[in-house]
């Protein structure tokens, strides 16, 4: 069976209460319950994880390098200037792992700030506009 870290970036372990109308009202818990059952029905071993801190979702990232590991992230806010997570995604890629970026909501239907990515240009693929169904499309298609 095959590893996939699922990582969710700052603010995300709010979910629920913040901003529902964009977020929706699945909580954490139900968004990383939901995760580990879809990963071990197609049969993949999941590592659910969210910070608020760009250092360990970088150092998670490198983990991910180490173990061989396929990648969902949702890099939230540091989506649209963190070169130093940038950086990491592309050593996940490099190393012949997949990454899917996937974002929650629909990035290119909101403020103009964050239209631009700096993670999708390293990434394997992006999923965004489905709701927490976003990281479940990902899954999937590292099941494939």
């Amino acid at each position: 069976m095959a590893l996939v870290f699922i990582l969710s970036g700052p603010n995300l372990g709010r979910l629920g209460s913040r901003e529902p109308d964009i977020y929706g009202n699945t909580d954490y818990a139900g968004l990383e319950a939901k995760c580990k059952e879809q990963a071990h029905t197609l049969g993949l071993i999941p590592e659910v994880r969210q910070t608020d801190s760009e250092s360990e979702l970088i150092h998670w990232l490198h983990e991910a390098v180490d173990r061989g590991a396929d990648v969902v992230l949702n890099p939230a806010a540091f989506t649209h200037y963190s070169y130093a997570l940038r950086d990491a995604c592309a050593m996940v890629t490099k190393s012949g792992s997949r990454l899917i970026e996937v974002h929650i909501s629909n990035p290119h239907t909101r403020e103009e700030f964050r239209h631009k990515s700096v993670v999708s240009g390293v990434a394997t693929g992006v999923i965004a506009g489905f709701g927490v169904d976003s990281y479940l499309l990902a899954i999937s298609q590292l099941a494939r």
